[in-house]
């Protein structure tokens, strides 16, 4: 398993007692790896695993009183849980731990966050430290390959994605057989699990759809329309499909020119690439795709990158990601606006291109109602430095 060095250092730097260490992601990302490795430094101390994949675990946990947890806790210093999203009513346990035992250091992981995220940050409003993982980010991949091995490698990239697997198989073939596994294993694993829904065609024919419109609004009457089913339940798979980290959505940025600017649709991204392409099954090579097609896996290897740098890198203020088109069809990919601060001096445009000439200026429109924000084209010369990987 490829082990992000970065993200590691980060994981043990958060681990401190008297707060609960959250790492959640998809499936198959290297979480319980990460952790690990993270925890072969803390040798010396006393610590105990469970994992919720085991109805045994499970059990050891469930509806202990303060001191029964004391002689479960005994003298361990560390506690580690993994797929802690599967041992019930496992919010109140962590608060118990957290308020009982303020010198046990905590842990969990977990691959869904439906009742993970939520119960558990209103449990730990102030000692949570929650942690993302995503598939590979290339600027991990920098550490270990030259600029001129990162140029060679990303038309696979596009094709198919970052996981770690993917990155350390040998051929395209290996690569294929792995992505349609995982797919039928376990992309929609959680969703079936924890939600009980029964009806995998059309979760997949969901996602197929915004495969299709990567990078593009979605009408949610639309797929409804397409699918035999109501906006409300389409809006509820769109939900459960972020929270398992299968996709992400992008809003339309404005601020307040509502004649002008479209702010209510969405634009949904895969996590992955690959994931996406073999959902529509399509690991076609770039040579014989159209110019559409490259672009929309161009935009979307962009801007989940940027998204996986920002996530990573404590010296970037957080920041907000949008992106922008008026009525009149003027459109840019993504808008990153820093702080809670609204001014357009803290708007950032950037316009991702795969072929064209280098453009210095944005459309006249945004330039008009946003004179002070900086804009810059995003291309094949310059696109490293953006998402973060260093050479």
């Amino acid at each position: 398993m490829l082990i992000p060095r970065k993200l590691s250092e980060k994981l043990s730097n958060s681990l401190k007692p008297k707060k609960v260490l959250m790492l959640v992601g998809p499936r198959q990302v290297g979480k319980t790896s990460l952790i690990k490795q993270c925890l072969e430094g803390t040798q010396g101390e006393k610590r105990m695993d469970l994992n919720g994949d085991f109805l045994a675990d499970r059990e050891i946990l469930l509806k202990k009183s303060k001191i029964e947890f004391e002689n479960l806790i005994g003298d361990s210093s560390l506690l580690f849980i993994d797929e802690a999203q599967k041992f019930e009513n496992i919010n109140l346990t962590l608060k118990i731990l957290v308020d009982n035992f303020p010198s046990l250091k905590i842990i969990v992981s977990g691959s869904a966050a439906f009742e993970l995220m939520s119960k558990v940050r209103e449990s730990l409003a102030g000692r949570l430290i929650k942690l993302n993982l995503f598939p590979i980010a290339q600027l991990e991949l920098s550490e270990i390959e030259s600029r001129r091995e990162t140029q060679e490698n990303l038309f696979r990239r596009m094709i198919y994605g970052s996981y770690p697997e993917v990155i350390t198989l040998k051929t395209d073939k290996e690569r294929e057989e792995y992505l349609y596994n995982f797919v039928e294993a376990f992309l929609f694993k959680d969703i079936f699990e924890y939600e009980g829904i029964k009806n995998s065609i059309k979760i997949k024919r969901l996602l197929q759809l915004l495969a299709l419109q990567l990078g593009q609004e979605v009408s949610l009457s639309e797929i409804g329309s397409e699918l035999s089913m109501d906006k409300e339940t389409v809006a509820r798979y769109l939900d459960l499909l972020e929270k398992t980290f299968v996709i992400y959505e992008r809003v339309g940025f404005s601020s307040g020119n509502l004649r002008k600017e479209i702010s209510k649709t969405k634009r949904y991204y895969f996590y992955d690439n690959g994931v996406r392409n073999v959902l529509i099954n399509n690991l076609n090579s770039l040579e014989i795709r159209s110019g559409k097609e490259i672009g929309q896996l161009w935009e979307s290897y962009i801007i989940t990158e940027r998204l996986k740098y920002l996530n990573y890198n404590e010296d970037i203020p957080r920041q907000n990601s949008y992106f922008w088109r008026t009525y009149n069809q003027s459109e840019i990919d993504l808008v990153e606006q820093g702080g809670v601060c609204e001014q357009s001096h803290n708007l950032n445009a950037y316009e991702i291109k795969w072929t064209g000439k280098p453009s210095l200026e944005p459309p006249s429109e945004w330039r008009k109602l946003y004179p002070q924000a900086s804009f810059l084209q995003i291309n094949r010369d310059n696109y490293l430095e953006f998402i973060g990987a260093d050479f």
